[in-house]
């Protein structure tokens, strides 16, 4: 595929000069496949005609051998009348000579008689069925053997009535010698005639090419330079190809466009920016204020003075406030000195611990709390990782429908090799498919209040920390969110951590 990428980002003069080898590569690829064709079936038309001539003035002289014997015309007969004239007929005309009756027994052959048992004594019957199937009543044999080429012509010897006496046999062996070095002959003129033609070409295509693109290079240059904020100037080729020149006025059409845009697209990315800053910034401000009020609302309902243990929670209390009073000046920080979100402060984290102190601002008694283990350490900043927590569990429990009679929200925390697995799962409407590719884009929900940057956020804030965030969701069976992020120390590291 990288490579593939690389092919297609190769420039126009590089396609143009390469395009032209190629097709002379190929015009000369072709031309040498069809030439060696051609000498082929010359090849064979020769042999075929060959043979084919042969045949015709051996079966006229057996016609007057035939007319001239003393001897009764029948198939029995035609050994004696051979016996001395087919080696005749064999020197004559320089092939060998084979006879056999209607049923494809050998009668007579012109080999000598030590190498008789070289010749087939039967004619095979598929080659039998043929020759009687056959108008003209005749069949030519192809077959090959160690590299060698034969053809075998088989025809009936007919009398003076042209009834059938016998099967004339005449094998041919094709020598292609005389073709195969004119075929040789013609590739090495072909070569040298070629490697000529390649040098002339490449030197041809090069400075073809250069011409071609050299305008194009030109508007490319003078395109690179075209900033959308500055002072554009136009392009003047003088004459150049209609191509060229509608590419030109295009340009120069755009470059006035720029101008008369610039200062209204400013103004307008200003005027976003500004928009964009303010939602995320009440966002921001918005978000530690929920937990803020549960835990007021908390510590209210809880409030016992003779509580044994009333000053620690108050303690506890009075911390969750101040880390979310904190959260929000930070913000305000931020805002007012034009930076980023709160700076990250990482300290050394046992994520359990501080996901139980996230979930304690709830209210709500469904919310259950799993780990695998007591201690799993990161390094990230603690702020941070309580409104990812905080956010996921709050968006759980609006996903499930007031009217749900078995509410269900679980916080799971286990290690997977080097990483630390957060999941909330709920058992809320679900998200549908049309909206599961945009559940992460910045304003974008599904709820009737809110603007849609917390997931958004909670994202960034992730990632940059190496994490990631995924989820998974069936309509009408709930969510589950799957929080991962490095895990920095193991857990029989004796270090001491933030709780």
């Amino acid at each position: 595929m990288k490579e593939k990428l690389n092919i297609k980002r190769w420039s126009l003069r590089v396609r143009i000069f390469l395009s032209m080898i190629f097709i002379t590569l190929i015009a000369s690829l072709l031309i040498a496949v069809v030439s060696i064709y051609q000498f082929k079936k010359e090849a064979k038309e020769y042999h075929q005609d060959r043979l084919e001539r042969k045949e015709n003035s051996v079966k006229e002289h057996i016609n007057y051998i035939l007319a001239t014997t003393t001897y009764p015309l029948s198939t029995e007969n035609l050994p004696l009348i051979f016996r001395e004239r087919i080696h005749e007929l064999a020197n004559i005309h320089g092939t060998e000579i084979n006879i056999y009756d209607l049923n494809g027994q050998l009668l007579k052959t012109s080999k000598a008689a030590f190498s008789v048992d070289t010749v087939s004594q039967v004619i095979p019957n598929n080659i039998l069925r043929v020759i009687r199937a056959t108008a003209e009543k005749r069949y030519v044999d192809l077959k090959s053997e160690n590299g060698i080429k034969y053809r075998s012509a088989y025809s009936y010897i007919k009398d003076t009535r042209f009834k059938p006496l016998g099967i004339l046999n005449l094998p041919y062996i094709e020598d292609d010698g005389y073709y195969e070095r004119e075929i040789n002959n013609f590739l090495m003129r072909f070569m040298q005639v070629y490697s000529f033609m390649l040098a002339v070409s490449v030197i041809i295509a090069y400075f073809l090419s250069s011409y071609i693109t050299k305008s194009i290079k030109e508007v490319s240059d003078r395109i690179k330079e075209t900033r959308l904020n500055e002072m554009n100037e136009k392009i003047d080729l003088g004459d150049s190809p209609q191509e060229i020149s509608l590419l030109v006025h295009a340009y120069n059409d755009m470059v006035e466009d720029l101008d008369e845009s610039a200062a209204l697209l400013a103004q307008k990315e200003r005027e976003e920016a500004w928009r964009e800053m303010a939602k995320q910034v009440a966002h921001e401000i918005k978000n530690p204020l929920t937990p803020m009020r549960l835990t007021v609302q908390s510590f209210q309902r809880k409030f016992d003075p003779d509580d044994p243990n009333i000053r620690q929670k108050l303690n506890e209390y009075s911390d969750t406030l101040i880390q979310q009073i904190d959260t929000m000046t930070s913000v305000a920080s931020a805002f007012s000195s034009f930076a980023s979100m709160p700076a990250q402060q990482n300290e050394t984290l046992n994520v359990v611990k501080i996901v139980q102190l996230a979930l304690e601002i709830f209210n709500e008694g469904y919310i259950s709390f799993h780990s695998e283990e007591a201690r799993i350490i990161v390094r990230m900043d603690r702020t941070q990782l309580i409104r990812i927590i905080t956010n996921l569990v709050k968006n759980a429990i609006q996903a499930i429908d007031e009217y749900e009679p078995n509410p269900q929200v679980d916080v799971r925390i286990f290690r997977d090799g080097d990483k630390v697995k957060i999941t909330v799962k709920d058992n809320g409407k679900g998200i549908s498919a049309e909206n599961k590719s945009r559940i992460f884009e910045p304003k974008f929900t599904t709820k009737s209040s809110g603007m849609g940057l917390g997931l958004g956020i909670i994202k960034n804030i992730v990632e940059n920390y190496h994490g990631t965030i995924t989820f998974t969701s069936e309509p009408g069976w709930g969510t589950v969110f799957l929080v991962t992020l490095p895990v920095t120390f193991s857990p029989t590291d004796n270090e001491t951590t933030n709780h």
